[in-house]
């Protein structure tokens, strides 16, 4: 019980980090080639892990599996996730973000080839709150291309966490060594080794890097960026997750939409519906409090 609280506190706190995401690149970063945000984002949060790595202690196999998982979850998902602000507005793309508990349970649910309905009401639960606290915006007009792109962003991301936290449930005797956030530490920088290798590809590719010209305030946003929501939050998302039930993991996926609200609130002193955050938030809430109290169940 006390690791999964821990572990609540964990995915809480990352939550908390990437409210301030969708405002921050809607405002500062909007006219910046994609791609390359991703690439130096991403650059910045291997930067940050790459001391932790233990190259030699673990097999190419298991080295090239996390690459894997971190191109998709990181890399081909900000590609799309940033890409995204070309057709939509900051607080769009959180609207559009709401899906992802769905993504989790049924991913997870099929990876696992077993159903958990509970868990599957617990996400939907979650994704009504969201919606309800976000839907008659005067101001949602989410074009279909921007849609699009932030549920392929959504389902990557759900793909990575829910194949981190199986792949780290499998391979606990070889990753393990006793101090749980170092044995997760010291694999993290092959996540975003995969994700640098993906938006490097791609930006290389797409971008025309001699007109990507930054301000000294873009330069700040992008380290903020790649050293706190993508590097830190990342990290305490994932260490997070594998240590709840997929159902808590779903639902959590949807608290950064009031978090982001509250934000708005008082930082940017933006305006909001009172009763709409409360009645919404209390529903992720409520699926929050549903998910632990079936945490019985498989995770």
């Amino acid at each position: 019980m006390f690791v999964q609280n821990v572990a609540m506190i964990y995915l809480l706190l990352a939550s908390l980090l990437w409210a301030f995401s969708f405002g921050l690149i809607g405002r500062y970063l909007r006219g910046v080639d994609p791609c390359a945000v991703a690439c130096i984002r991403l650059a910045i949060s291997f930067v940050l892990f790459a001391p932790f790595l233990q190259i030699r202690a673990i097999r190419l196999r298991l080295a090239l599996k996390l690459m894997l998982l971190g191109g998709i979850q990181y890399g081909v998902m900000y590609i799309a996730y940033i890409h995204s602000y070309r057709y939509l507005e900051g607080h769009q793309v959180a609207l559009f973000t709401i899906f992802t508990p769905l993504f989790v349970t049924l991913i997870h649910d099929q990876m696992r080839r077993k159903f958990h309905g509970e868990f599957l009401l617990a996400a939907l639960l979650a994704v009504a709150g969201t919606a309800f606290l976000v839907w008659g915006h005067k101001d949602i007009r989410g074009t279909l291309t921007g849609v699009a792109l932030v549920q392929l962003a959504n389902l990557c991301f759900a793909y990575g966490q829910v194949g981190y936290k199986l792949l780290r449930e499998r391979e606990s005797e070889l990753l393990d060594d006793g101090f749980a956030i170092l044995s997760d530490a010291r694999v993290f920088g092959f996540m975003y080794l995969g994700a640098v290798c993906v938006t490097a590809t791609v930006s290389g590719v797409m971008t025309d890097w001699s007109q990507v010209v930054l301000t000294r305030t873009q330069l700040y946003v992008l380290l903020y960026l790649g050293a706190l929501p993508s590097g830190l939050a990342f990290f305490l998302w994932n260490l997070g997750a594998r240590r709840v039930n997929i159902g808590t993991l779903a639902v959590f996926n949807n608290v950064k939409v009031p978090l982001a609200v509250l934000v708005s609130l008082i930082v940017f002193r933006e305006q909001a519906d009172g009763v709409r955050l409360l009645i919404g938030g209390g529903a992720i809430v409520g699926g929050v409090i549903f998910a632990r109290l079936r945490s019985g169940a498989a995770c």
